[in-house]
């Protein structure tokens, strides 16, 4: 491959995606704040970095894959971001909000070089697999630039357009849809079982039928079992995700009253002491007000 890459963000979703460009050819260059989550990737030929910048070659591409907004502002404004990427490429697969990919959208277009938003959809194993959805938007010459490292990481890319935010709220949306359905399993889940019907066979049907989609039968797998360690996607970046879509809904003066009931649902969960548990532990506290 031609391209070398520089990528910023090393956690469970970011050191897969890292793996797979190595896997792909690419050369990568890699840098996380905990500098022990790199090793894995120096041994499998990325270069390492001590500082966010020193992972850019002027007029190239780099990746982030950062934890949320106020990881992201930390990594562009830190010293030598922005003036050594140049007239280069900023590729942000992180979940953020489209306010902040506007926000940052301008101000690499200040210093001459070019933001564009690629979330994806997939838990840790989906992308070690190099089978995540992506969604992007941007402008359409850069699209054309990253396109090819965007099918090195996932299954599909769609696009949305030329302003980079509106992949930033396609990216919340979907995750508030994953959310409702979480809650929806979690309820009729717990109305089957106090009905002394079996969970994990009441799911198993539909997940084969009329909800057979990787949401219903992953996540119904989990719930169905309570089991939600180790953590795919931590609770308390869930809660993240909702503030990020009722954000959005009050700027687009849309009421999402469900949104505010998840929301409610992940706070409880965060001041129970789970925030570290995966996401879809949001369920355990169905089956507590159903008493069970």
């Amino acid at each position: 491959m031609s391209e070398q890459i520089g990528f910023i963000g090393l956690g469970n979703m970011g050191s897969q995606i890292a793996a797979n460009l190595l896997k792909n050819g690419y050369q990568v260059t890699v840098y996380n704040r905990t500098a022990a989550k790199a090793e894995p990737l120096v041994a499998q030929g990325a270069q390492r970095a001590t500082h966010p910048s020193e992972v850019i070659t002027s007029g190239g591409i780099v990746i982030t894959m950062v934890a949320n907004d106020k990881a992201l502002e930390s990594v562009v404004h830190a010293e030598g971001f922005l003036t050594k990427l140049g007239n280069g490429l900023h590729i942000s697969i992180s979940t953020v909000a489209p306010t902040t990919a506007r926000s940052l959208s301008a101000l690499h277009s200040k210093h001459g070089s070019t933001f564009i938003s690629a979330p994806v959809f997939g838990r840790p194993e989906a992308a070690a697999a190099q089978k995540l959805v992506v969604c992007v938007a941007g402008p359409a010459a850069a699209k054309e630039r990253a396109l090819p490292i965007l099918r090195s990481i996932g299954q599909s890319v769609f696009d949305f357009g030329e302003e980079a935010a509106m992949a930033n709220v396609v990216k919340v949306c979907g995750n508030f849809m994953i959310a409702a359905a979480m809650e929806s399993m979690a309820e009729a889940m717990t109305l089957v079982e106090k009905n002394q019907i079996d969970r994990s066979a009441f799911i198993s049907m539909l997940s084969q039928t009329i909800f057979a989609a990787p949401i219903y039968q992953n996540y119904g797998k989990m719930i169905a079992e309570k089991r939600h360690t180790p953590a795919g996607f931590e609770l308390v970046l869930g809660l993240k995700d909702i503030n990020l879509v009722l954000d959005t809904a009050e700027q687009s003066k849309m009421p999402m009253p469900f949104a505010s009931l998840l929301h409610d649902r992940f706070m409880a969960s965060i001041a129970k002491g789970r925030g570290d548990i995966d996401w879809s532990g949001i369920a355990l506290g169905v089956s507590e007000d159903a008493g069970m």
